[in-house]
């Protein structure tokens, strides 16, 4: 399939199941500020003025996740009960009990924490390393947190989603042909007005002019009000948007979610090394896209498999690719938290718009290969 539409979306840090990532990424730093060894793996659930985080922590210090809860409600900007969440006033409930002695007999030998499937992906679509859909509705994502926190667009309020619908020929993003935003706003707010600001001060600052065009459609809060948000419009749960976390659908996902969890989770340590092995392919010349596979059994070292997709665009075969992965990259899970550096706590950074294409992570650094 050569020309098709394809469609990806993104959250800003307000939405309700980010806002959940948020903390169990917090709480996460956290641990790993204090004991670099940590095991972590925590959830949240957010539901109207309430929140909930329960999970496993063992680590050497001490842990209030009810105040690092509140911090980070504060700093999304959660501040009234009326319209979504207010930091002072909310309930936190915190059920945290220490991880598994079943799981830790196979994690303190570096074997994987559990069983699964892992996917990375790049393409040369955006100077970022991914699929054009999903950086163009990050950006239009953070772009809509910049101009709250900032007062340019003062009467929107955390929650908020973006969509961007992109128009392939030949393989390659030719246009836009539809971008969908809808942002939560004060009461009273005149939709020209929203329209127009977001046009002007959102859309047209991070979106090459070259790829809209007279037929691009572009809605915005399409019910014509979002004024409630946050988890009193909607339930919020660490974890639920692994798409918006990953590649927008463009590339195939493992399944397990990333935020809350240390590094021996391989949900999400192998899933950066994967992006790293595959960026490097694609920028190194020996692919245009790259997809990798992984599956790991729980308390084993090595990768029971490795599959590499090139989708016809390099000149090796994938086999060949498949073999020179394996014998280049330590892919056990120790390996990858040495090579990646990922005992530090680096996590909040990776929470909102995306794990991959910053180019300030370490799993996002290029070498020669």
């Amino acid at each position: 399939m050569k020309n098709y539409f394809f469609t990806s979306e993104s959250v800003t840090e307000g939405h309700p199941d980010k806002l959940c990532d948020s903390i169990s990424d917090a709480i996460l730093d956290a641990c790993l500020a204090q004991d670099e060894n940590a095991r972590v793996a925590v959830e949240t659930f957010a539901a109207n003025n309430t929140i909930t985080i329960a999970g496993q922590v063992t680590m050497q210090g001490t842990l209030d996740a009810e105040k690092i809860a509140r911090e980070k409600i504060k700093e999304i900007g959660f501040d009234c009960a009326k319209t979504d969440m207010d930091y002072a006033t909310c309930k936190i409930v915190v059920d945290i009990t220490k991880q598994s002695p079943d799981i830790a007999m196979g994690v303190d030998v570096g074997g994987a924490g559990d069983q699964g499937i892992m996917f990375g992906y790049a393409c040369d679509e955006t100077e970022e390393y991914m699929p054009y859909a999903i950086a163009m509705a990050h950006r239009l994502s953070k772009r809509l947190t910049e101009v709250r926190r900032s007062g340019e667009i003062p009467y929107i309020r955390p929650d908020g989603k973006t969509q961007v619908t992109v128009e392939y020929e030949e393989d390659k993003p030719k246009r836009i042909e539809t971008i969908l935003i809808s942002t939560q706003h004060e009461e009273n707010v005149d939709m020209d007005t929203l329209k127009k600001d977001l046009m002007e001060k959102v859309i047209r600052k991070v979106i090459p002019a070259d790829k809209i065009d007279e037929n691009t459609k572009i809605y915005v809060n399409p019910t014509g009000r979002f004024v409630i948000g946050g988890p009193l419009g909607d339930t919020g749960l660490t974890g639920r948007k692994i798409i918006v976390d990953t590649y927008g659908g463009y590339a195939r996902h493992g399944g397990g979610c990333f935020s809350g969890k240390d590094a021996s989770k391989v949900d999400r340590s192998a899933a950066y090394m994967l992006r790293y092995i595959a960026k490097n392919l694609v920028a190194n010349g020996y692919a245009k896209k790259c997809e990798i596979q992984v599956a790991y059994a729980i308390g084993m070292k090595d990768p029971l498999s490795i599959c590499v997709n090139t989708f016809g665009t390099s000149e090796k075969s994938e086999e060949e690719l498949a073999k020179f992965v394996r014998e280049k990259f330590d892919l056990t899970p120790a390996g990858i938290i040495r090579n990646l550096d990922l005992k530090k706590p680096i996590y909040e950074q990776t929470t909102n718009y995306g794990h991959f294409g910053k180019p300030n992570l370490p799993w996002e650094q290029i070498c020669k290969m």
